[in-house]
């Protein structure tokens, strides 16, 4: 099997995401082949169903090639707008697919790992399941269509995710929209089995189980309050005020990026107005395209893929020194580079 396998078995067109060394991570590669054999599929009268998973044990997948990008980035390259550019199209024609679209988010589910899934029919988690978009901990925003899944969730659970980086339970992502069904893991091999004489629905309906409490659901009120803030400025003001978890929450936020925070702050609002996932998907890859030429990207990845010493030096340093002009920037038009879903 390549980086990325695909196999119709009892008309189940299964994708498997193959890279488990590196926790099955996108490249351009793998992307284009997913475009090209969900395009054949969805006229394809043998496979009635689509299902995507990750090779090994630790996950679905934990993003893109984040090392590529880094180095694209560092050089002053190009190719990563090319990947981006594909990547969104994969995850708009998993959003809009004619036929049922599973996936199988056990384990790490990742930035890029929540584009080929969450924008599916149906998504399972399991007990295992950590699912997340880590960016502005990397100096970059949610993308992927993130912005357009964290805006539509229950109240501001979306927004405390976004700024933390932080991961969540399966039962969380129930809670917030992005995932449907709770699996055991133990009996995922019962749920392939299944799937090969019964509708996706049907085989969900025989081995799926009421999730856990969700614990974001738990702690609605204050994350509502405190992150219907206008300003991160006033949301960490709000969350220093608000007990324990709260503080803690705060204190993630302050080690992130401050223009990757603000530009995600700015990203999130504008996805809550827009139509639907195009054009989320056309703001985001704005926003990817100008990252791609900042040094607080390369910083980002250096400090916590790279060197891994996990201290980068963010410039600016302070939120107070991210001006409006600064975020303007990062969603400005692109002109002929900008995305057009096909």
């Amino acid at each position: 099997m390549n980086d990325v396998g695909f196999l119709v078995h009892s008309g189940i067109g299964r994708i498997t995401l193959n890279r488990p060394r590196a926790l099955n991570s996108l490249n351009h590669d793998m992307v284009l082949a997913m475009l090209d054999h969900l395009e054949a599929w969805r006229s394809d009268p043998s496979v009635r169903a689509v299902l995507i998973d990750g090779a090994g044990d630790r996950g679905l997948c934990a993003g893109g090639d984040i090392r590529a990008i880094y180095e694209d980035a560092r050089t002053g390259g190009t190719a990563s707008l090319k990947f981006w550019a594909d990547e969104y199209r994969l995850n708009a024609l998993i959003s809009r697919y004619p036929k049922p679209y599973l996936a199988l988010m056990d384990g790490l589910v990742m930035g890029g790992g929540v584009g080929v899934s969450a924008h599916g029919s149906h998504r399972i988690v399991t007990e295992r399941s950590r699912v997340g978009m880590p960016e502005t901990g990397i100096g970059f925003v949610p993308d992927v269509g993130g912005t357009y899944l964290l805006s539509r969730t229950p109240g501001e659970l979306g927004t405390h995710i976004a700024l933390t980086a932080g991961s969540i339970s399966g039962a969380d992502a129930i809670h917030c929209g992005l995932a449907d069904h709770f699996v055991a893991s133990e009996r995922i091999p019962d749920l392939l089995d299944a799937l090969a004489s019964r509708t996706p629905d049907t085989a969900l309906e025989l081995i799926a189980e009421p999730a856990p409490p969700s614990a974001l659901a738990e702690d609605a009120d204050w994350i509502d309050r405190c992150y219907a803030a206008d300003t991160v400025e006033e949301i960490l003001t709000r969350l220093h005020a608000s007990g324990d978890a709260a503080a803690t929450a705060a204190k993630e936020i302050e080690a992130k990026s401050p223009t990757s925070l603000k530009v995600t702050l700015r990203a999130l609002r504008s996805a809550a107005a827009l139509p639907d996932l195009e054009a989320v998907l056309a703001q985001e890859f704005r926003i990817s395209a100008h990252a791609l030429s900042s040094a607080e990207f390369v910083e980002g990845i250096r400090a916590q893929i790279i060197d891994k010493d996990r201290s980068p030096k963010w410039s600016p340093a302070t939120l107070s020194e991210v001006d409006e002009d600064l975020v303007d920037a990062y969603l400005a038009d692109l002109g002929d580079a900008e995305w057009v879903a096909r």
